[in-house]
């Protein structure tokens, strides 16, 4: 393959205007989510109320999970988060800041596409495929998550590594390994291709890299933060697997297996080549983490956990079938696939259904909110958690929760059992509701079931409208 070494030409200037206006469609989907009460406390409740005790100069220690945010994933980078909430608190910083990221990761596919030795017209089509990506788009939409913020970081590092700027890649490492700690699979990939290629020092570099932020974490910082205990999901997630081979082999779901492979690849499988085996072998480790996971989640294209995939599959693209000069309709065809590709896999349809459903609550909610003061302790439903989750202390009732109400510190409920929302149920916020009216608890209930308990409040029951 042949790599370019001069310096590329000047980015066009109607690609940063895409990537601009892509940047604020994304946010305006994910606000318009968030508006709809469609977010949720997982994750969005928890990396807002991070941010918020950052900006306040609080101990960073979430309310939900008791868990400090470094001892979350290792994610540094939201303290750059903080230090915006602590000039204006706002969850829009987050959602900005992730759809800017995203719509921004053209720009270094862009250089890389010339890299490549594509026409501008193939250097477009690059561009277009990852703006085009599903998981792309539903990443923006599903609440937030750090490693959003380093995919034109990600992006950049394969560009600097074929172009020869040692620091420049070194250093990009670094900082997607501040995003999360699952980078660290991304680095051990990037790893392996260099190993393929031969380039042993860089191979070094990266691997070592890999392993040493992974022992400061397994073994340092998490064990410190944690009270001796290591990663959180590891046992969760990978607990399933057993002891032996035939175990591994029987607790996997093959067909849920097969079906994720096939729309991970459908997108931009068509144009990979010999050439890009190498690009591809940097998602193996992260691949093989998603595939093996207990967590259904991880094989989607609805949740995040595939979003360095869709970087690795159009890098892929560019080194293999759009190097081809000999597939002139490559930029038509392609583009029309993908488009249908991404009506078939992405969620725009979402905003005419389903995002719609707590439409009719939404005046009851605000009501409800305005009665809230910043210093109650909140007991709410998982996704009114980041309507207020500027507070110290702010958590849903789970289905397995069995702690009696006066055993707790929780000054106010505001649950719908109607709509106990994600993790919660019915019976559990009848029953906290019964408890508060029980302990004399002031309560006041909306037409759309929606109760609203205070402790300490001295008027009587009351029912809105």
């Amino acid at each position: 393959m042949a790599v370019r070494l001069t310096p590329h030409r000047s980015t066009p200037a109607a690609l940063w205007w895409c990537s601009a206006v892509l940047g604020l469609l994304g946010w305006g989907c994910s606000a318009l989510r968030h508006h709809l009460l469609q977010s949720n406390a997982y994750d969005l409740g928890l990396f807002d109320q991070w941010a918020w005790l950052i900006g306040r100069g609080l101990e960073p220690v979430s309310s939900m999970e008791h868990v400090h945010v470094l001892a979350d994933h290792g994610a540094w980078l939201l303290y750059g988060a903080g230090a915006a909430y602590g000039l204006l608190p706002s969850v829009h910083w987050l959602f900005a800041s992730q759809a800017i990221a995203l719509s921004f990761t053209a720009i270094p596919i862009w250089w890389l596409s010339q890299q490549a030795g594509l026409s501008p017209k193939h250097c477009w089509l690059a561009c277009a495929l990852w703006w085009l990506q599903p998981v792309v788009f539903n990443t923006i939409l599903f609440d937030f998550h750090p490693e959003t913020w380093v995919m034109p970081a990600f992006a950049l590092a394969l560009w600097a590594e074929r172009a020869e700027k040692p620091r420049l890649w070194f250093a990009l490492l670094l900082l997607m390994l501040g995003a999360r700690d699952g980078l660290i699979l991304v680095i051990a990939g990037m790893a392996l291709d260099l190993g393929w290629r031969q380039r042993w020092r860089w191979c070094a570099a990266a691997g070592g890299l890999s392993t040493g932020w992974l022992f400061i974490l397994s073994q340092r910082l998490y064990p410190l933060l944690r009270g001796g205990s290591g990663p959180k999901a590891a046992e969760r997630m990978f607990g399933h697997l057993g002891d032996g081979f035939s175990s591994l082999v029987s607790s996997l779901e093959w067909g849920e297996i097969a079906f994720y492979l096939l729309i991970l690849s459908l997108p931009l499988g068509w144009l990979w080549r010999r050439s890009s085996r190498s690009t591809l072998l940097i998602g193996s480790p992260l691949l093989l983490v998603n595939l093996l996971s207990a967590s259904a989640s991880y094989r989607t294209l609805v949740h995040h956990y595939s979003l360095p995939l869709a970087l690795i599959a159009v890098v892929a693209a560019i080194r293999g079938g759009l190097q081809s000069p000999s597939r002139r309709g490559i930029p038509t065809w392609g583009l029309i696939w993908a488009t249908a590709c991404w009506l078939a896999l992405a969620k725009p349809w979402f905003f005419t259904g389903p995002y719609l459903e707590r439409q009719s609550d939404l005046e009851d909610v605000r009501d409800a909110i305005a009665l809230i003061q910043p210093n109650d302790s909140v007991l709410t439903t998982s996704y009114l958690v980041p309507q207020l989750s500027h507070r110290s202390a702010i958590a849903f009732p789970k289905r397995s929760s069995r702690r009696p109400l006066a055993e707790t510190s929780w000054s106010v409920l505001l649950l719908n059992p109607k709509d106990p929302g994600w993790g919660s149920s019915a019976r559990v916020q009848r029953s906290l509701l019964d408890q508060a009216q029980a302990n004399g608890w002031s309560c006041q209930r909306w037409p759309s079931s929606l109760n609203l308990c205070q402790k300490g409040e001295t008027q009587p029951n009351v029912s809105k409208r």
